[in-house]
Order: structure tokens, then sequence, then C-alpha cells
């Protein structure tokens, strides 16, 4: 018998339904639904009676549900124990963060935070798709995007703002637009997505925007590889001022109309399960990307 099978059947009883125990544990209602079913497999017997309008538990479910709440308040107690006493990260540490930022900001601050614990072991799955921590067992993840309500608990760390940049080359060979308008006859890099490409460009100055229809030639659906290219002068490119912060410092792409605003980027946002307590290797792990991730 699996505890986390206790945990999760615990969670549905509280929440009433199992499609709102699969909200707040930030999981799909079909893993849910799946892992009281092997619950229900490895005691056999059924503990709650299912129909269309409510759950109900039976009589052997009400005694389950008592000891699996005793188990939830005792490992609740051990992690907080070790944690207090022993005051020693350590342990294995599940994260998952995008592509572009576990490249760009992560991968330093993991090699300095284990060189920091060095009884910390990180497994990190780097995916720009969003991850279900629960099933998957993540302890944290970094998410740039809108996030909707999940049950989860989510910090943010940063609102990103978005930038137009070049290559100098470019712009030497180019020349240097002055009002939006210009880029219609420059090259553009498009972020495209399945059938849809994002070539509509909004720019704002002193409350009035104006919308450019871009023409791109080169378009990608992976925001490094579009730095990549303008990089190398394949265009103007329309992207979060967080994707081309070095390159930006290093001269290799200069700001172009800065003059003029843009839409907000994506935020960023730390996120992890719902718990009322936390593994001590996941709280300092947390308050150490909380302080250092974007410093």
């Amino acid at each position: 018998m699996n505890p986390q099978h206790l945990a999760i059947f615990s969670a549905i009883v509280h929440a009433g339904s199992i499609s709102q125990a699969a909200v707040k544990l930030g999981c799909s209602k079909s893993v849910v639904s799946r892992q009281l079913a092997r619950l229900e497999t490895d005691l056999g017997t059924r503990l709650l009676q299912r129909s269309t309008r409510r759950l109900t538990l039976t009589e052997v479910g009400q005694l389950v549900l008592t000891q699996a709440q005793q188990i939830e308040r005792a490992v609740a107690n051990i992690e907080q124990l070790t944690g207090q006493y022993q005051q020693e990260v350590s342990g294995t540490l599940r994260v998952t963060c995008p592509r572009p930022l576990s490249q760009l900001r992560l991968m330093p601050l993991l090699v300095e935070f284990t060189q920091r614990y060095p009884k910390v072991e990180v497994v990190l799955t780097v995916a720009d798709r969003m991850v279900d921590l629960i099933a998957e067992h993540i302890d944290v993840a970094i998410r740039v995007a809108h996030l909707e309500d999940s049950g989860l608990v989510a910090r943010k760390l940063i609102d990103t703002t978005r930038v137009l940049v070049a290559a100098p080359a470019y712009l030497a060979r180019r020349g240097v637009p002055t009002v939006p308008n210009d880029l219609l006859q420059h090259d553009c890099l498009v972020y495209a997505s399945g059938a849809r490409a994002f070539d509509e460009w909004g720019f704002v100055r002193d409350g009035n925007t104006t919308m450019v229809q871009v023409q791109g030639r080169i378009q990608i659906d992976d925001g490094m590889a579009l730095v990549a290219a303008a990089r190398e002068g394949g265009g103007m490119l329309l992207i979060d001022s967080l994707m081309v912060a070095d390159e930006l410092a290093h001269g290799d792409l200069v700001t172009v109309l800065p003059e003029y605003s843009f839409r907000a980027g994506q935020p960023v946002y730390l996120v992890y399960p719902a718990r009322s307590w936390l593994a001590y290797k996941t709280s300092v792990f947390i308050a150490f990307l909380q302080e250092r991730l974007f410093d």
C-alpha cells in the first residue's frame, strides 16, 4: 500500500469530490481517480460510495480515513523535526524549469546550491510544458507564465518587460528604425507556434498605440533560437528582456526604438504543492531562489 494513496484519499474526503481534490492537489482528475482505485484494490474493499451528486464514506472508509489522518500528521511532524533539530539540508530535491530559464539563470545556481549543501541531490526536469507536480513528485517548479488558480502555492519572482532588439551588424547594414512603421522595411524574427505566427507588434508612446504587422522570413517556435538568429543579424526581434539580458550587457544586441514601450512579458513564479508543511530542503531551496535567481 502506497502512503501517498492514503493522502489522496484523505484529500478527496476533505474536498468533497474527486474533481475538487484534483484542483487542491494541483493534478488531473484522472490521476486522483486512478490512485483512489489503486488504494481500494490494495485494501480489497470500497472506501467511498460514489453517486452523481456526492461521495459517501463506507464504514471501512471511515476507519481508514482516521488512520490516514494520523499518518499525515506523523509525516508532517517527522519532516518538521528533522528540519528543526538536525538543521541539515539533505535528500533529493526534484525541480522543473523551462529550457530557456534553466540555461540562462538556473544552472549556475543549482551548482552553487549543491556545493553549499553537499548532502542534497538535485534532479532537474527541463520542460516547457506544465508539469504535473503531484503526479511527477516535483518539489519546486519555476514557471514563466500567467498562472491560473490551480490550488498550488505560487510566489511571483519578477514581472518581465519586452524589448525590441537587433544586432549592431544588422542595423549597420539595414539602417536604424526611427518609428514603428519603419519595421515594414525590415526583416523581423517572429515567434510561431503551430499555425499561429505572433507577427502583430504593438508600440506604445504617450498613451498612443501603434500596431504593426511585421514581415518575418524566419519564424521559430523557440525563444533561445530566436535570440541566436538575432545575434547572427537575422533581423529585429521583440522578446522578453530576460531572454536577452546577457546579449544586451555584452553588446551582441542593442535596443531599438527605446522610447516606445510594449505589453508586459511573462511573469516568473516559484510554484510548489500546497501543504501545511514543507520539507526543510525545499524551504531552504525556495528561499535561495527568491534571493538569487534575479539578483
